[in-house]
């Protein structure tokens, strides 16, 4: 499906665009490269951004439309997902697709993949989009979409930002209801879990599915079913305010019970359950500082407990270099081996479990296709997404020695990885998986050479690692001295998160 360019009379929208045209024009003919600034991250990778390198779109934060009769939505790219959803509900619609952290933006669902628990039934976030308006790195402005221009509309998926600067899009939505009814299946092994989450996807009544696997004997898969119905008020389970469980922990003490469990969910608290925690990422916060974790310091300490605060601190305090932050796509015939893989070398859990749709390569950045995989490894196979998130604690030898034994696992299994994630692969290792020609072609016919490259971009930068609390003169030599310990850059960390402010800006040069 796809539609014309849109007639919106929006003043504000046009003149952002065509400033955007104009400085990406002057990088273009001054051969200069340049990065997109977006004003936040969802990435764990390493974020600095020189301000006279810079295309900025952030003020591109708004809803321009929702239209109830064709059920669609034209939606600016920095639009986070809990605006979307409160723009849409007003007029009795959702995204089919919501990222469940509600700072991330629709144009980071559509260029970064973004693969959720209803996307087995609706495809990754990509598959949601209509048509993208895209300005092209010679400052030309082109709508892309299946009719038009259709290879560069199926390159975005997963490019990163590296073909074109999105400016807007059009996304499909479906009839929203009031709650989700949620159903907690307890599982006792990797391979039950694993049959239970392909199981619960044949349903045709689910519209959600994921799983949580506490530990290699002990998990709970989860299914959901809008609904507008709450039979009981006991039923109802929220999971946004301070006070409430974290959902993690609430699955654990359900998946503790011997036989299954129903309960009604708020629509919005279902959504953004994994908000309040990261998962259970923020778990780790609360061992790292040696603090009890308990209800009463759940609520406490909530503010700091959200994923947009917990992603400022996190990028702050230099932490993304301890911890193993990886969401991995794996075909489900080989996903026991890889948790069982994950078990031996990290002990990591919990792991979230998320099913995945058949096209989950044609999302996830140009790998190769099917037909060039080695002949043992799986072709026609529903995919599951591993997430493994938790710390490492290790030298820096070490750490990077572990990742690319992640990669490497990952690999002989014909999976693919996130790229949100930080990637230390060399660059021959990247482009024996993606598909370097056809996506080099991509980048020269739409005039994209003077941007980076996906591998450019998603790379590990060993100097980010040095350089991040080190400057010059007097302060910088004070900076290293106060911030030489893994527990004065935590506080640190903390303090640059209450203090707000831009975190990704490098400072200007006086």
């Amino acid at each position: 499906m796809s539609a014309p360019r849109p007639t919106l009379a929006d003043d504000f929208h046009k003149q952002t665009v065509g400033k955007i045209c104009s400085d990406i024009r002057r990088f273009y003919d001054t051969k200069t490269k340049f990065r997109v600034y977006h004003g936040s991250t969802n990435s764990t990778r390493h974020a600095n951004f020189d301000r006279d390198r810079i295309v900025d779109v952030s003020p591109l934060n708004r809803v321009l439309e929702v239209d109830r009769e064709k059920k669609v939505a034209i939606v600016e790219p920095n639009v986070p997902m809990d605006l979307l959803v409160q723009e849409t509900k007003k007029s009795g619609l959702l995204p089919p697709v919501v990222m469940e952290f509600p700072g991330i933006t629709v144009g980071g669902g559509f260029v970064g993949t973004a693969g959720e628990s209803s996307s087995f039934k609706y495809g990754f976030f990509d598959r949601t989009v209509n048509w993208a308006e895209v300005v092209l790195a010679d400052g030309t402005e082109v709508i892309a979409s299946e009719d038009r221009h259709p290879n560069l509309f199926a390159g975005l998926a997963g490019s990163f930002g590296t073909l074109g600067v999105l400016t807007l899009l059009e996304i499909r939505l479906i009839d929203i209801k009031n709650y989700v009814e949620v159903t907690y299946y307890p599982v006792k092994s990797v391979e039950e879990s694993i049959s239970k989450v392909q199981e619960e996807t044949l349903k045709d009544e689910n519209d959600y599915v994921d799983g949580i696997l506490f530990a290699k004997n002990s998990g709970a898969i989860i299914s959901g079913r809008l609904s507008d119905s709450c039979p009981h008020r006991s039923m109802l389970q929220r999971f946004s305010r301070s006070w409430d469980p974290w959902f993690y922990l609430h699955a654990e003490y359900i998946a503790s019970k011997p036989a299954r469990s129903t309960e009604i969910v708020p629509i919005e608290d279902y959504l953004f359950r994994y908000d309040r925690g990261a998962f259970w990422t923020g778990m780790y916060a609360y061992k790292y500082f040696m603090m009890p974790f308990n209800w009463l310091t759940r609520l406490l300490l909530n503010h700091f407990m959200h994923t947009r605060i917990m992603y400022h601190a996190l990028h702050a305090s230099g932490h993304t270099d301890r911890y193993i932050i990886q969401d991995l796509a794996i075909p489900a015939s080989n996903t026991a081996a890889f948790i069982r893989f994950i078990d031996s070398r990290f002990g990591l859990y919990p792991l979230w479990l998320c099913p995945l749709p058949p096209n989950t390569r044609g999302s996830m950045a140009h790998p190769h296709s099917l037909a060039t995989l080695p002949s043992n490894e799986p072709k026609n196979d529903q995919y599951i997404n591993v997430g493994v998130w938790g710390p490492y604690p290790s030298s820096e030898l070490e750490y990077v020695k572990a990742n690319r034994e992640l990669e490497a696992k990952v690999r002989e299994l014909g999976g693919l990885k996130w790229l949100y994630a930080r990637a230390f692969y060399t660059e021959e290792e990247f482009w024996q998986i993606y598909d370097e020609k056809q996506y080099r072609d991509l980048r020269k016919q739409y005039k994209a050479t003077s941007l980076p490259t996906v591998f450019e971009k998603v790379k590990d930068d060993p100097n980010c690692r040095k350089d991040r609390f080190s400057g010059p003169g007097l302060k910088g030599q004070i900076k290293r001295i106060l911030l030489g310990t893994n527990l004065t850059r935590g506080f640190y960390g903390i303090y640059k998160a209450l203090k707000g402010g831009d975190y990704l800006l490098a400072k200007k040069n006086k």
